[in-house]
């Protein structure tokens, strides 16, 4: 396989660092842009010059450390199994705590290069700052390893921790890369996608609770003013079918002159995935690939996925930063995690340019304001390309109305309690209130310059991920408290 030109570039550079006497080497390059072949091709590199012995990689997730050990062993030509006579391994970061002291010898006994992928997972300049993982690189890699390579496609924690290895601007605060590439220039190398965002929004709401009705002209002013909660729209059964008809009829254009297309629905909860998956079977005759850590062997599930045609599947958390499944060309954003960090990799996911004669990339997501702060920074990432973010806006009352209230106002009828069992519905208090909507009509609205005002990143962080497992769910530990 040939390097793309910023790939050689960034090789290059490491390589140049490394020689001058600089251990530590920082790479930036937008998510989807090729990060695990350009790593093991600077591996290659490093071993074919005997500049090191073995090759350690640490990455977030079970999926992304396979597709490192068979990217390693496909460009240097060695095992990466960690046996006898391998040239190293490729590990999780989860696996760090029960590394014992013969394999932290390696160390001491070795050259070794070592691999971070998404180094942002890993925080502290010393002991006293940095979480579980970044602890272990600071007292057995930072400096016993010979060189390694931390990369990233968002260079930030929302928890304003510093991320591990990394050094900072003192006027700015912000962290110094030794090699960017952005998104903008993705676009224009042809490396990457331009992105499509799709963002539903409702400018006729009302909420009648206990009797008392209010009008709101967006869901941002639902979700701000009032107790509503953003968990509630996503589940509510007439959204999800709009954004998801919306969907998988731009998939099926798309797989007129792309057959294997694919689409991601990244969803809030395992229940939230079983509603979707009915939904999906029930209105639109169309079976999905549900990927969720119950699943039996859910690495399996994604291989097989990204190998097969099949349209669409749906996750929680599984399918996330890291994740090569180039064919995807649609996600629908229906999680709860409104981080910037986790709206960027998931934006990401279908942003890898393939050979297929349409390259189009679309996502589309709520109105929810943090989601459309995101959403203009990506577009004010790329001034060059119009219309990346559009506005689709509901034609009738979007309704969330009292159970027991009698005025019966407007032209939709009440739900059966029945009806809302097992639906969308069933963690709303029905005594309370309940939301109904009307059909959508689909309308594309201009872009909306956004505001100026500086909105700070939330400052709760992803302190859990979905990780594989058969029977059990591991957690990511990001030195926060863990969450049962």
């Amino acid at each position: 396989m040939e390097k793309r030109k910023w790939q050689a570039e960034c090789i290059n550079l490491a390589l140049d660092k490394y020689t001058s006497g600089n251990k530590h080497f920082l790479a930036l390059a937008t998510p989807g842009a090729g990060k695990t072949f350009m790593a093991s091709a600077l591996g290659n590199e490093i071993i074919k010059r005997e500049l090191a012995d073995i090759i350690i990689c640490f990455s977030p997730s079970s999926v992304v450390c396979e597709d490192f050990s068979e990217t390693l062993e496909s460009v240097i030509g060695e095992r990466f199994d960690g046996l006898l006579g391998s040239k190293g391994r490729s590990l999780t970061y989860q696996s760090m705590k029960y590394l014992d002291e013969d394999f932290w010898m390696l160390f001491q006994k070795y050259r070794v290069f070592v691999i971070f992928d998404e180094i942002h997972h890993c925080s502290g300049s010393n002991i006293e700052n940095a979480n579980a993982w970044g602890e272990k690189i600071i007292l057995n890699i930072r400096d016993n390893a010979e060189f390694t390579l931390a990369m990233t496609g968002t260079p930030w924690r929302s928890d304003t921790a510093p991320i591990v290895l990394s050094h900072y601007s003192s006027f700015t605060n912000k962290i110094r890369c030794d090699y960017v590439y952005g998104l903008s220039k993705a676009i224009r190398d042809g490396v990457c996608r331009k992105p499509q965002i799709i963002v539903i929004d409702n400018d006729n709401i009302s909420l009648t609770d206990k009797g008392e009705r209010k009008s709101f002209s967006s869901f941002k002013e639902l979700l701000t003013q009032s107790v509503f909660p953003y968990q509630d729209i996503i589940q509510n059964e007439q959204l999800l079918l709009h954004t998801i008809r919306q969907a998988n009829d731009r998939l099926d254009k798309l797989r007129i002159t792309n057959p294997t297309a694919g689409g991601l629905i990244v969803a809030s909860s395992v229940e939230h995935t079983t509603q979707i998956e009915k939904l999906m079977a029930e209105h639109f005759n169309e079976a999905v690939t549900v990927i969720t850590y119950r699943e039996d062997e859910p690495t399996k599930l994604i291989h097989h996925y990204r190998q097969s045609s099949s349209k669409w599947v749906v996750s929680v958390g599984m399918i996330s930063e890291g994740t090569n499944i180039p064919r995807l060309q649609v996600t629908c954003h229906l999680t709860r995690i409104k981080t910037e960090m986790n709206f960027r990799q998931l934006q990401g996911r279908n942003l890898r340019i393939t050979d297929a004669p349409n390259q189009d990339a679309f996502l589309y997501m709520p109105a929810e304001p943090k989601l459309v702060e995101y959403a203009f920074r990506v577009a004010q990432d790329i001034p060059f390309e119009a219309d990346v973010v559009k506005f689709e806006k509901m034609s009738t009352h979007f309704k969330a109305k009292q159970k027991d209230d009698d005025t019966n106002e407007g032209h939709i009828d009440k739900v059966p309690e029945d009806k809302v069992k097992g639906s969308s519905n069933k963690n709303i208090n029905i005594e309370e209130e309940r939301l109904e909507l009307g059909e959508f009509e689909e309308r594309v609205y201009p872009q909306i310059t956004p505001t100026n005002e500086k909105n700070p990143l939330t400052n709760t962080y992803e302190s859990m991920m979905n990780i594989f497992g058969r029977f059990k769910q591991e957690t990511l530990e990001l030195g926060l408290s863990t969450l049962e």
